[in-house]
């Protein structure tokens, strides 16, 4: 029985990570924490728990945290940092859904998160957790990193093109867009139903802070620093991305292997499916499952490959790529908790 604890439980990658976990059996929901509710029943916060989740919120700080076998901060940017390594000194493993770990560059992190970062030798012991590239180190992290939305679909999308050499790194180009709960649960203006419905916009146009957790990722496979250009938007739904990335395929490269290259680089992927040659993905497809599912093709005309990479911007590109990651941390089977089939309509 794997004992866990979450911290920061209130915002929709905690609740997520309690749909998920809730009805294991091989886990124990120990502690849930919320600083501002703490109390009060988790149920009360999401009725959709009424039955599976008993406990009370609790303080952040309690002690309950250091009887946990994993603790997962499920906080904003910036919170992590501050209490993870009193964790990691007590020998609890610690996976943190926020930005604090992902990047190994803590200058860069600074500038983009605008905070000077409180305990930066820990980003650089920390596991990035995107299974399909870390898996073996996934299984000995003590703190991991789980990527962002945006990065997890733009990555998965890019990665068997960079590996294989097959395409100009300095044309890269990422058109993304995300349901507004990527912006998280707060009072916004920019999320009221008023605000995003029958609406669609572009925002971090001049550059977004997921941009260089990208860069770092796609550097790392390409073997050089590639040149991407990035631009995220806001669609009036509720979960989803979808990414649709431009890659120019180099010259004298053989645009009939690409279907093949992506078919064969996910078949052992539990959570990356490749559609078939000219079917393309929806967000619907994914939506409340932890799959990424994708669809590629060639355009002649200019000679560049087309990928478009879709998930749940809460599950594979959150709470449950965060799972995914703890299943391969105790050992366990990776989809473990994960089955569930995407809801359609």
């Amino acid at each position: 029985m794997i004992k866990v604890g979450i911290v920061g439980a209130t915002g929709y990658t905690g609740v997520e990570l309690l749909r998920l976990l809730a009805p294991r059996q091989d886990v124990s929901l120990e502690v849930i924490t919320s600083r501002e509710l703490q109390g009060t029943p988790v149920a009360d916060l999401f009725p959709n728990l009424r039955g599976f989740v008993d406990l009370e919120f609790t303080a952040p700080d309690s002690e309950a945290l250091y009887e946990c076998d994993v603790v997962f901060y499920a906080t904003p940017h910036a919170v992590a940092m501050k209490t993870v390594p009193t964790l990691l000194k007590r020998g609890v493993r610690v996976i943190d859904l926020s930005a604090d770990f992902r990047l190994r560059d803590i200058a860069l992190w600074e500038k983009w998160y605008k905070v000077t970062h409180e305990s930066p030798e820990y980003a650089a012991q920390a596991v990035y957790g995107l299974p399909e590239v870390n898996r073996s180190k996934i299984v000995d992290a003590q703190l991991l990193a789980v990527p962002g939305c945006y990065p997890t679909a733009i990555q998965l999308g890019f990665l068997p093109l960079l590996e294989a050499g097959m395409v100009d790194t300095n044309m890269l180009i990422a058109d993304a867009k995300s349901g507004v709960s990527g912006a998280g649960r707060k009072a916004a203006v920019g999320s009221l139903l008023t605000e995003a419905s029958e609406s669609l916009s572009a925002y971090g146009v001049s550059g977004h802070r997921h941009l260089p957790e990208i860069s770092q990722g796609l550097n790392a496979y390409a073997g050089k620093d590639v040149k991407l250009t990035f631009i995220p938007h806001l669609t009036p739904m509720i979960r989803g991305i979808h990414a649709t990335l431009y890659a120019p395929l180099k010259a004298g490269q053989d645009p009939s292997g690409i279907q093949q290259l992506f078919e064969s680089r996910y078949k052992d992927e539990p959570f990356v499916d490749v559609l078939p040659n000219g079917q393309y993905p929806a967000t619907r497809n994914v939506r409340g499952g932890n799959r990424c599912q994708i669809g590629v093709c060639h355009l002649p005309a200019n000679n560049m490959v087309v990928v478009l990479s879709v998930i749940d911007n809460l599950v594979k590109g959150a709470s449950g790529q965060a799972i995914q990651n703890m299943n391969i941390m105790f050992g366990l089977d990776e989809s473990e908790g994960l089955r569930n089939i995407a809801m359609l309509p």
